[in-house]
């Protein structure tokens, strides 16, 4: 188990993840094992009590964005504003570049344990750590699925040895596990698949959906397109025979028929809920009479692609919910600028190549992103659409607010150093070969953004800079402070 408290690590607890990180180095424990642990954690002993100076960044703060210096010692940002000549030990020249707070990702799927081929929490933290990701948390559909709480424990367990960022895990509903989900801790949320799910994750049923509603306390949140009608579509359809059949089956109505039905057991029972890869402008129009209880949030994919999209990446972009229609794209974006949207996310959902090359419906759902989603919109920041300050706001401290995730998603003294810059003039293409996630591939392959993430802190720890990683740097377990 990891020790911590007040969001600073013990040192049994930096004890525990060496010994997690030696036995993934070298399968057992023995002398050799020791000598390596014993070597780390004087090293990082010693790098974890740095005290780092960024100076002359453009830093977009909660309130303005302004030329300033940013000091951070022991994982914590310790002062703001600080002087030139402050005392440090390591010094980092940020002219030319901004600096964000670390991007929080809501909705990753990582594949682990069960399906590791694709991705996994090493991989899939790695891709983190090269879009400028500092915290991601993990949905509940691995193998074993992540409905109990000695499932969650383990996971938190294996993120300690595996992850170069910070992580966290929502807790799956099933229709009979509630007395789980009324007892859980160490988690942002609960989970629910309104549709779209196998095994008994899925929920639809409404006296089970009424249960968890009325009986637990933490946030929920759902993947919403509503069951009866996908598969009312697809027996119309006879199953699909293109990819484009895709969208037909998992069309508006089912996913504002979804959305409807769990806003409204949340607005009945006075209960947080958060929807989750918002796709259609019906549910944007429906969300902006919703009351504050209700958050919601899109994704890249549904921001930048459409169904005419299928024509030339085909089962690339096939997704649950589905990509739809050029002004659903519109509308998406309508709603994050007017506030009716709050967070991006990206739902990283990895397959292989060779899955996604299968003919429909045989091919899967889903498509990685978490390595690109910033670039994308720093690039529709240099484009006009929208402004750094809005990214921040959609992409770290909304996702934080959301979650009640303590100390993180902005730059202020006290926080995390969780912490990314980048570069709004660097332009780069986005290039299969050249992505780490597992997967190995991006839906963007080809596409050539101006904007970047060139340097990202962990907790006051470089682990991505300039293409580089420090494979040596373990992120920490996100607290939650749900009281409130």
């Amino acid at each position: 188990m990891l020790a911590l408290r007040a969001g600073i690590e013990t040192t049994s607890g930096r004890l525990q993840r060496m010994f997690l990180r030696c036995r993934f180095r070298n399968g057992v424990f023995g002398a050799t094992s020791v000598d390596i642990m014993q070597h780390d954690l004087a090293h990082e002993a010693s790098r974890h009590h740095m005290k780092t100076l960024i100076r002359n960044a453009e830093v977009v703060l909660p309130d303005r964005t302004a030329k300033i210096n940013v000091l951070f010692e022991d994982g914590l940002i310790s002062g703001i504003d600080a002087a030139d000549d402050a005392v440090a030990d390591e010094v980092i020249d940020a002219t030319g570049l901004h600096l964000i707070p670390g991007v929080i990702d809501d909705q990753v799927h990582f594949r682990d344990p069960g399906l590791t081929h694709k991705e996994d929490l090493a991989t899939g933290s790695r891709a983190c750590a090269k879009g400028g990701v500092t915290t991601f948390l993990e949905m509940p559909n691995t193998n074993p699925a992540t409905i109990t709480l000695d499932a969650l424990h383990a996971k938190l367990d294996l993120a300690a040895g595996k992850c170069l960022v910070n992580f966290g895990f929502y807790i799956g509903a099933t229709p009979d596990n509630i007395d789980v989900l009324t007892s859980a801790e160490r988690t942002p949320g609960i989970k629910i698949f309104i549709g779209s799910s196998t095994g008994n994750l899925l929920v639809d049923q409404q006296e089970a959906l009424e249960r968890i509603f009325a009986e637990t306390t933490l946030p929920v949140c759902a993947h919403c397109e509503d069951e009866t009608t996908v598969r009312a579509n697809a027996e119309r359809l006879d199953g699909g025979k293109s990819y484009r059949d895709h969208s037909r089956i998992r069309d508006h109505k089912a996913a504002l028929i979804a959305t409807q039905r769990a806003v409204d057991l949340a607005q009945r029972n006075d209960h947080r809920f958060h929807v989750l890869h918002v796709s259609t402008a019906q549910e944007v129009e429906f969300l902006r009479g919703c009351s504050d209880l209700i958050s919601a949030e899109a994704c890249p994919h549904h921001l930048f692609f459409n169904v005419n999209d299928y024509e030339t990446l085909g089962s690339l972009v096939q997704m649950n919910p589905s990509i739809k229609n050029p002004e659903d794209n519109d509308e998406l974006w309508r709603g994050l600028l007017d506030g009716t949207i709050p967070v991006i996310a990206t739902d990283h959902a990895p397959h292989t190549l060779e899955e996604k090359d299968q003919p429909y419906p045989q091919s899967p759902s889903g498509l990685p992103a978490v390595e690109n989603s910033l670039a994308l919109m720093l690039n529709s920041v240099n484009s006009g659409r929208c402004t750094l300050q809005q990214v921040v706001s959609w992409m770290c401290e909304a996702p934080a607010r959301v979650w009640d995730i303590v100390n993180k998603g902005s730059i202020q003294v006290g926080y995390d150093a969780d912490l990314v810059l980048v570069d709004m003039n660097r332009e780069a293409e986005i290039r299969n070969e050249q992505q780490v996630t597992k997967s190995g591939w991006s839906p963007w392959h080809g596409t050539r953004l101006k904007g970047w993430p060139v340097r990202t802190i962990v907790r006051g720890e470089t682990v991505f800079n300039d293409g580089v990683f420090d494979e040596t740097v373990r992120g920490t377990e996100a607290k939650f402070d749900h009281r409130g």
